[in-house]
Protein backbone atom coordinates (compact mmCIF):
# COMPACT_ATOMS: atom_id res chain seq x y z
CA UNK A 1 0.00 0.00 0.00
CA UNK A 2 1.15 3.65 -0.97
CA UNK A 3 2.64 6.08 1.45
CA UNK A 4 -0.48 8.46 0.34
CA UNK A 5 -2.63 5.88 0.80
CA UNK A 6 -1.46 5.57 4.51
CA UNK A 7 -1.81 9.26 4.63
CA UNK A 8 -5.53 9.45 3.34
CA UNK A 9 -7.04 7.09 5.54
CA UNK A 10 -4.81 7.65 8.63
CA UNK A 11 -7.79 7.61 10.70
CA UNK A 12 -8.17 3.69 9.74
CA UNK A 13 -6.42 0.67 11.49
CA UNK A 14 -4.15 -0.93 9.33
CA UNK A 15 -5.83 -4.11 8.06
CA UNK A 16 -9.01 -2.20 7.45
CA UNK A 17 -6.98 0.52 5.75
CA UNK A 18 -5.40 -2.16 3.69
CA UNK A 19 -8.76 -4.01 2.64
CA UNK A 20 -10.54 -0.47 1.59
CA UNK A 21 -7.68 0.47 -0.51
CA UNK A 22 -7.08 -2.76 -2.13
CA UNK A 23 -10.43 -3.93 -3.22
CA UNK A 24 -10.67 0.06 -5.07
CA UNK A 25 -7.12 -0.76 -6.83
CA UNK A 26 -8.23 -4.60 -7.66
CA UNK A 27 -11.47 -3.21 -9.60
CA UNK A 28 -9.33 -0.22 -11.76
CA UNK A 29 -6.62 -3.03 -12.55
CA UNK A 30 -9.56 -5.42 -14.06
CA UNK A 31 -11.41 -2.99 -15.64
CA UNK A 32 -7.91 -1.41 -17.45
CA UNK A 33 -7.29 -5.49 -18.09
CA UNK A 34 -10.88 -5.48 -19.68
CA UNK A 35 -11.58 -8.28 -17.26
CA UNK A 36 -15.08 -7.44 -16.64
CA UNK A 37 -16.52 -10.34 -14.37
CA UNK A 38 -13.85 -9.85 -11.41
CA UNK A 39 -13.83 -6.14 -11.85
CA UNK A 40 -17.49 -6.90 -10.60
CA UNK A 41 -16.97 -9.22 -8.64
CA UNK A 42 -14.50 -7.00 -6.35
CA UNK A 43 -16.97 -4.85 -5.81
CA UNK A 44 -18.57 -6.73 -3.38
CA UNK A 45 -15.23 -6.90 -1.33
CA UNK A 46 -15.07 -2.66 -2.10
CA UNK A 47 -18.78 -2.20 -0.72
CA UNK A 48 -18.20 -4.61 2.31
CA UNK A 49 -15.15 -2.32 3.59
CA UNK A 50 -16.61 0.95 2.42
CA UNK A 51 -19.70 -0.31 4.57
CA UNK A 52 -16.97 -1.09 7.89
CA UNK A 53 -15.51 2.30 7.07
CA UNK A 54 -18.66 4.25 7.82
CA UNK A 55 -20.03 2.35 10.17
CA UNK A 56 -17.11 2.80 12.57
CA UNK A 57 -17.41 6.22 11.69
CA UNK A 58 -20.87 6.29 12.82
CA UNK A 59 -19.98 4.15 16.03
CA UNK A 60 -17.05 6.29 16.83
CA UNK A 61 -15.33 3.08 16.77
CA UNK A 62 -13.66 1.15 13.60
CA UNK A 63 -13.29 -2.25 13.23
CA UNK A 64 -9.65 -3.76 12.48
CA UNK A 65 -10.81 -5.21 9.56
CA UNK A 66 -13.77 -5.46 7.01
CA UNK A 67 -16.37 -7.64 7.20
CA UNK A 68 -20.25 -8.36 6.20
CA UNK A 69 -22.96 -7.85 7.95
CA UNK A 70 -25.52 -10.59 7.64
CA UNK A 71 -28.19 -8.43 5.79
CA UNK A 72 -26.33 -5.73 3.73
CA UNK A 73 -29.19 -3.75 2.94
CA UNK A 74 -30.99 -3.80 6.26
CA UNK A 75 -27.31 -2.75 7.84
CA UNK A 76 -27.06 0.07 5.31
CA UNK A 77 -30.56 1.32 5.75
CA UNK A 78 -29.71 1.20 9.19
CA UNK A 79 -27.16 3.75 9.15
CA UNK A 80 -30.39 5.92 8.44
CA UNK A 81 -31.27 6.40 11.88
CA UNK A 82 -27.63 7.83 12.75
CA UNK A 83 -28.67 11.44 12.73
CA UNK A 84 -24.92 12.69 14.61
CA UNK A 85 -22.95 11.83 11.39
CA UNK A 86 -23.27 13.75 8.04
CA UNK A 87 -25.84 13.25 5.50
CA UNK A 88 -23.33 11.63 3.46
CA UNK A 89 -22.42 9.18 5.62
CA UNK A 90 -26.21 7.76 6.80
CA UNK A 91 -27.98 8.14 3.57
CA UNK A 92 -25.88 8.99 0.15
CA UNK A 93 -22.99 6.48 0.98
CA UNK A 94 -24.99 3.77 2.50
CA UNK A 95 -27.31 4.00 -0.67
CA UNK A 96 -24.83 4.32 -3.20
CA UNK A 97 -23.35 0.87 -1.74
CA UNK A 98 -26.66 -0.97 -1.50
CA UNK A 99 -26.83 -0.23 -5.69
CA UNK A 100 -23.34 -1.51 -5.73
CA UNK A 101 -23.91 -4.79 -4.05
CA UNK A 102 -27.24 -5.39 -5.73
CA UNK A 103 -25.15 -5.45 -8.96
CA UNK A 104 -22.64 -7.69 -7.18
CA UNK A 105 -25.37 -10.42 -6.05
CA UNK A 106 -27.78 -10.10 -9.50
CA UNK A 107 -26.20 -9.09 -12.66
CA UNK A 108 -25.02 -12.62 -13.76
CA UNK A 109 -21.64 -12.18 -11.26
CA UNK A 110 -20.98 -14.66 -8.69
CA UNK A 111 -23.93 -17.12 -9.61
CA UNK A 112 -23.83 -20.02 -12.05
CA UNK A 113 -27.13 -19.34 -14.07
CA UNK A 114 -27.68 -15.20 -14.00
CA UNK A 115 -29.75 -13.79 -16.38
CA UNK A 116 -27.39 -10.82 -17.68
CA UNK A 117 -23.72 -12.12 -18.36
CA UNK A 118 -20.79 -9.72 -16.90
CA UNK A 119 -20.27 -7.10 -19.01
CA UNK A 120 -18.29 -3.95 -20.07
CA UNK A 121 -21.37 -1.84 -19.07
CA UNK A 122 -22.01 -3.39 -15.58
CA UNK A 123 -17.83 -2.81 -15.27
CA UNK A 124 -18.17 0.64 -16.39
CA UNK A 125 -20.86 1.64 -13.46
CA UNK A 126 -18.58 -0.93 -11.12
CA UNK A 127 -15.66 1.51 -11.62
CA UNK A 128 -17.57 4.78 -11.39
CA UNK A 129 -19.27 4.21 -8.59
CA UNK A 130 -16.11 3.16 -6.64
CA UNK A 131 -14.47 6.03 -7.71
CA UNK A 132 -17.37 7.89 -6.03
CA UNK A 133 -17.31 6.15 -2.87
CA UNK A 134 -13.95 6.27 -2.29
CA UNK A 135 -13.68 9.91 -3.19
CA UNK A 136 -16.55 10.75 -0.82
CA UNK A 137 -14.67 8.69 2.10
CA UNK A 138 -11.93 11.14 1.50
CA UNK A 139 -13.81 14.33 1.09
CA UNK A 140 -15.75 13.65 4.54
CA UNK A 141 -12.19 11.82 6.56
CA UNK A 142 -11.03 15.24 5.24
CA UNK A 143 -13.43 17.61 5.31
CA UNK A 144 -12.41 18.59 1.59
CA UNK A 145 -14.55 19.88 -1.18
CA UNK A 146 -15.21 17.26 -3.77
CA UNK A 147 -12.65 18.54 -6.36
CA UNK A 148 -9.71 18.20 -4.01
CA UNK A 149 -11.15 14.78 -2.66
CA UNK A 150 -11.10 13.50 -6.26
CA UNK A 151 -7.69 14.72 -7.29
CA UNK A 152 -6.64 13.28 -4.57
CA UNK A 153 -7.90 9.33 -5.22
CA UNK A 154 -6.31 9.58 -8.32
CA UNK A 155 -2.99 9.44 -6.03
CA UNK A 156 -4.57 6.31 -4.54
CA UNK A 157 -4.61 4.51 -7.95
CA UNK A 158 -1.79 1.77 -8.37
CA UNK A 159 -0.65 1.80 -12.04
CA UNK A 160 1.08 -0.94 -12.83
CA UNK A 161 3.45 -0.71 -16.22
CA UNK A 162 5.09 -3.52 -16.83
CA UNK A 163 7.50 -2.00 -19.45
CA UNK A 164 8.65 0.03 -16.44
CA UNK A 165 11.18 -1.21 -14.18
CA UNK A 166 11.49 0.68 -11.05
CA UNK A 167 12.95 0.32 -7.16
CA UNK A 168 10.95 3.16 -5.91
CA UNK A 169 13.34 5.93 -6.87
CA UNK A 170 14.97 5.00 -10.07
CA UNK A 171 12.52 3.76 -13.49
CA UNK A 172 13.90 2.72 -16.38
CA UNK A 173 11.59 2.16 -19.58
CA UNK A 174 12.78 -2.05 -20.54
CA UNK A 175 11.16 -1.75 -23.84
CA UNK A 176 14.02 -1.06 -26.58
CA UNK A 177 12.27 1.06 -29.72
CA UNK A 178 10.59 3.36 -27.89
CA UNK A 179 10.93 7.41 -28.65
CA UNK A 180 11.57 9.88 -25.72
CA UNK A 181 8.20 10.46 -25.66
CA UNK A 182 6.53 7.51 -25.63
CA UNK A 183 9.07 6.85 -22.44
CA UNK A 184 8.17 9.95 -20.72
CA UNK A 185 4.52 8.82 -20.83
CA UNK A 186 4.90 5.29 -19.40
CA UNK A 187 6.86 6.99 -16.42
CA UNK A 188 4.91 9.73 -15.73
CA UNK A 189 1.87 6.64 -16.16
CA UNK A 190 3.39 5.59 -13.21
CA UNK A 191 3.37 8.75 -11.11
CA UNK A 192 0.11 9.86 -9.56
CA UNK A 193 1.09 13.23 -9.24
CA UNK A 194 3.78 15.61 -10.73
CA UNK A 195 7.11 14.36 -11.26
CA UNK A 196 10.19 17.02 -11.62
CA UNK A 197 12.54 17.29 -15.28
CA UNK A 198 15.00 16.84 -13.49
CA UNK A 199 13.74 12.92 -12.34
CA UNK A 200 12.27 12.34 -15.94
CA UNK A 201 16.08 13.51 -17.82
CA UNK A 202 17.59 11.38 -14.81
CA UNK A 203 15.67 8.19 -15.92
CA UNK A 204 16.28 8.51 -19.78
CA UNK A 205 19.53 9.11 -19.23
CA UNK A 206 19.32 12.81 -20.83
CA UNK A 207 22.09 15.42 -20.97
CA UNK A 208 21.00 18.24 -22.44
CA UNK A 209 18.00 20.47 -20.78
CA UNK A 210 17.27 22.62 -23.51
CA UNK A 211 17.33 19.83 -26.36
CA UNK A 212 15.21 18.34 -23.88
CA UNK A 213 12.36 20.75 -23.65
CA UNK A 214 12.50 21.26 -27.31
CA UNK A 215 11.93 17.74 -28.68
CA UNK A 216 10.11 16.12 -25.85
CA UNK A 217 8.58 18.83 -22.74
CA UNK A 218 7.52 21.25 -25.33
CA UNK A 219 5.77 19.18 -27.73
CA UNK A 220 3.71 17.26 -25.62
CA UNK A 221 2.74 20.17 -23.53
CA UNK A 222 1.48 21.45 -27.04
CA UNK A 223 -0.43 18.11 -27.71
CA UNK A 224 -1.92 18.46 -24.15
CA UNK A 225 -0.45 14.94 -23.42
CA UNK A 226 1.22 16.97 -20.36
CA UNK A 227 1.31 20.14 -19.00
CA UNK A 228 5.08 20.90 -18.49
CA UNK A 229 5.66 24.27 -16.04
CA UNK A 230 9.19 25.30 -16.91
CA UNK A 231 9.70 27.70 -13.74
CA UNK A 232 8.96 25.07 -11.21
CA UNK A 233 10.48 22.29 -13.24
CA UNK A 234 7.56 19.82 -12.99
CA UNK A 235 5.40 17.68 -15.66
CA UNK A 236 1.93 16.01 -14.71
CA UNK A 237 0.53 13.44 -17.30
CA UNK A 238 -3.02 15.10 -18.61
CA UNK A 239 -5.92 12.79 -19.72
CA UNK A 240 -5.25 12.60 -23.25
CA UNK A 241 -1.78 11.46 -22.34
CA UNK A 242 -3.19 8.63 -20.36
CA UNK A 243 -4.91 7.53 -22.91
CA UNK A 244 -2.08 7.74 -25.55
CA UNK A 245 -0.01 6.13 -22.49
CA UNK A 246 -2.25 3.10 -22.35
CA UNK A 247 -1.95 2.50 -26.28
CA UNK A 248 1.43 2.39 -25.77
CA UNK A 249 1.18 -0.91 -23.53
CA UNK A 250 0.80 -4.69 -24.82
Amino acid sequence: MTLLASNVFSALPEGLRADLVGAFNEIVRNYREHRWEPAELNGGKLCEAVFTVVDGYAKGQYAPRSSKPGNFPDACRALERSSQVPRSVRIQIPRMLIALYEIRNNRGVGHAGGDVNPNQMDATVVLYMSKWLMAELVRVLHTLTTDEADKLLEGLIEREVPMVWSDGSSRRVLAPGLTRKQQVLLLLLLEPGESSEDDLMRWLEASSRSAFRRDVLRPLHKDRFVEFDSERKAVRLLPPGVAAAERIIP
